[in-house]
């Protein structure tokens, strides 16, 4: 909101006089600017803010200027202080356009028949104390309709006086700026995730590096630890504890949609029913979770993390879909080729993850639009839910598929790929495969600036038998290849800060070693550059890691190496 100048101080400025001092106006200046929405696009300084007439009679209409105030757009009403309450006395139509009402309905009322029960109470406040002290005022204000129906309203107010200095009138233009506002709302919503993106990047490094080191050591003492230690529980707890919030970490970053997909086979049937405590928690008393689960459903690769929150993002839609309770059903299937046919997926087999509700449902308008980014019908919604869901299960090579009618509630499936794995006949390749050399045979480089990871990475495979060499730095590596030191495959963290960074050491020992094995470590996955990156095809390890994931992943980089 903001309020123009006293009238003893309009008083002092120069005025616009028009019509031999039939009328004089007072400029704006750029004094009256409190709408996110401005009809000019820029600050409006020639226009009145307040103005001094000779005649104060409404009766005149068969002028040029009564028509343009008929055949504006521009929402316009006067009201008329001197009477009890400060009545309407004048609307055009596009006022009446604007809100739904007759003239009959509007004249002699005050303008707070727009209020309704979400209008800011302070905005109210804020009007009225410029109509007490004879001020121009410009606000945004929610109002409705004479349906029921809320917009936002673009108000700009300002006092009309006699040329005495009596106040006659107060004159209203108005602006329906509900998709602007939404708009900047959206907007303003995109860049808090982006702030929240960036500061989840600047502690998940770090953080992550610390998981490592606890949930490392905790898995060195466990194997250590004796068949019958009563040490064994307690560690085994912390671990779950440490890798826990290592997933809380990579959640903040996907929500934010800073964490790069880490995809792996699993069963959504697991998923499901490891995630089914969330979903019951975050559904809450008036709904009930049905689960309606295929039995055999084959794998499919696919991001755990990411599943699960654009499985939240939907049964959220679902449950808010549903104000007045009923059951919300997360089954899974196999795709059958017909409706694989009516998405348009390439031949093959596919399973799908479902939530159905028993909501509004929506209209074909709606359901064409549920998945672009801001698009909402929720009132405090973001409109980016089932934008992310979208991108996710693209990304996923999959198909996100909505039915939905009004009043015939919602099915949302979430189609993915079998896994090639979980095919008939596949992995026979990989069941034939030659044992890796070990033990002296092998030698790993390792590099890392956090000397407790490095030592323990030093740890971990030097218990497998490996022949580890260690570095702090991209540079001391490049040194120890520059010596004649043999090197199998490098194991290197991305972001070592003060010097050359993890893709930088890889493009520079490739040049000295053509075909050298390389897996990648890090805390944060959007530390890695996007397609067509030096980071493209890279295999990486996100920390915290168990022992045998490392182990698993060092034994597979060498068995790709040419």
């Amino acid at each position: 909101m903001v309020l123009g100048p006293e009238k003893d101080d309009t008083l002092k400025k120069p005025l616009d006089v028009q019509g031999g001092g039939q009328s004089m106006g007072v400029p704006a200046d750029g004094e009256v600017e409190g709408s996110i929405a401005n009809p000019l696009g820029n600050p409006g300084v020639k226009h009145w803010q307040a103005s001094y007439i000779e005649h104060g009679g409404l009766e005149e209409r068969g002028n040029i200027f009564f028509a343009a105030v008929e055949m504006t757009r521009m929402p316009m009403v006067v009201t008329d202080p001197r009477q009890e309450d400060n009545p309407i006395v004048f609307a055009n139509n596009a006022f009446l356009d604007l809100t739904g009402y007759e003239e009959k309905d509007v004249l002699g009322r005050n303008c707070r028949l727009l209020q309704g029960p979400d209008t800011d109470r302070a905005t109210v406040a804020e009007v009225r104390q410029a109509v007490a002290e004879q001020r121009a005022v410009a606000v945004d204000i929610l109002n409705y309709k004479a349906d029921g129906t809320p917009f936002w309203n673009g108000l700009y107010l300002g006092p009309i006086f006699d040329q005495d200095g009596k106040l006659l009138y107060f004159f209203a233009s108005q602006m329906d700026i509900t998709e602007r506002r939404s708009r900047q709302e959206s907007y303003l919503q995109s860049q808090k995730m982006e702030a929240i993106g960036q500061l989840s990047a600047g502690m998940a490094h770090d953080f992550n590096n610390l998981l490592q080191v606890i949930n490392g050591n905790l898995e060195v003492a466990l194997l250590g630890a004796g068949a019958g230690s009563g040490a064994l529980e307690p560690i085994r707890r912390a671990q779950r504890a440490t890798m826990q919030a290592g997933k809380l970490t990579q959640q903040l970053l996907s929500f934010a949609r800073k964490q790069r997909l880490e995809p792996r086979s699993l069963s959504l049937n697991s998923l499901v029913v490891e995630f089914s405590d969330m979903l019951v928690r975050t559904l809450g008393d008036k709904l009930a979770l049905r689960l309606d689960l295929r039995p055999g459903l084959p794998a499919c690769t696919v991001d755990p993390v990411y599943l699960e929150m654009a499985l939240l993002n939907v049964v959220i839609n679902a449950r808010d879909a549903m104000p007045q309770g009923g059951a919300v059903t997360v089954g899974t299937t196999i795709l059958s080729a017909e409706r694989r046919r009516d998405l348009k997926l390439p031949d093959g087999d596919y399973v799908c993850i479902c939530v159905l509700d028993q909501g509004e449902g929506m209209t074909e308008d709606v359901r064409r639009r549920a998945t672009e980014p801001f698009f909402t019908t929720k009132g405090p919604g973001t409109g980016l839910g089932l934008a992310m869901v979208h991108g996710f299960v693209q990304q996923s090579r999959g198909k996100l598929d909505i039915e939905s009618a009004p009043g015939e509630g919602t099915r949302v499936r979430m189609v993915f790929p079998v896994s090639e794995q979980a095919r008939p006949g596949a992995g026979a390749a990989d069941e034939e495969a030659p044992v890796l050399p070990r033990g002296g045979d092998c030698h790993i480089l390792v590099v890392e600036d956090n000397d407790d990871v490095r030592e323990l990475a030093d740890g971990m495979l030097s218990m497998a038998g490996y022949q580890v060499l260690t570095a702090p730095s991209g540079e001391r590596a490049l040194a120890l290849l520059d010596g004649g030191a043999k090197v199998d495959l490098l194991f290197t963290d991305v972001i070592m800060p003060g010097g050359m960074n993890g893709l930088q050491l890889i493009a520079a020992a490739r040049q000295k070693r053509p075909g050298l094995p390389v897996l990648v470590t890090t805390g944060y996955m959007d530390e890695l550059p996007g397609r067509g990156g030096r980071g493209e095809g890279l295999d990486v390890l996100a920390k915290p890691y168990h022992h045998q994931e490392l182990l698993d992943r060092i034994k597979a980089a060498l068995k790709r190496a040419p």
